[in-house]
C-alpha cells in the first residue's frame, strides 16, 4: 500500500508527500533526513494521510493536493 500525507512543520506549513509507511517516513522527516523542505522545519506532525493500492495513485493524488491552497488543504484535513 502507498499513503499521501500532510504534515504540519514546526513554523506551521504544510508538506505533501507519499510513502509506504508513513511512521518511517515521519521518523525520517524528524531527524532531518527527508525532504529537503522539512530539514530546517522540524519536528513535523501528521495531520492527514490516506491509503492507495499503487505508487502511480498515491502520486496523482500527491499532485493534486499540492496544486491546493492552505485553506483548501486545511479543509481536506478537517474532513477525516
Amino acid at each position: 500500500m502507498w499513503y499521501v500525507y500532510i504534515l504540519e512543520c514546526s513554523d506551521l506549513t504544510l508538506y505533501t508527500g507519499i510513502t509506504n509507511n508513513v511512521e518511517k517516513r515521519i521518523d525520517t522527516h524528524n531527524k532531518k533526513k527527508g525532504a529537503k523542505y522539512t530539514k530546517t522545519r522540524t519536528p513535523v506532525k501528521l495531520m492527514y494521510q490516506c491509503e492507495f493500492e499503487t505508487k502511480s495513485l498515491a502520486a496523482k493524488e500527491e499532485w493534486r493536493i499540492k496544486q491546493l491552497t492552505r485553506i483548501q488543504k486545511i479543509s481536506l484535513i478537517n474532513q477525516k
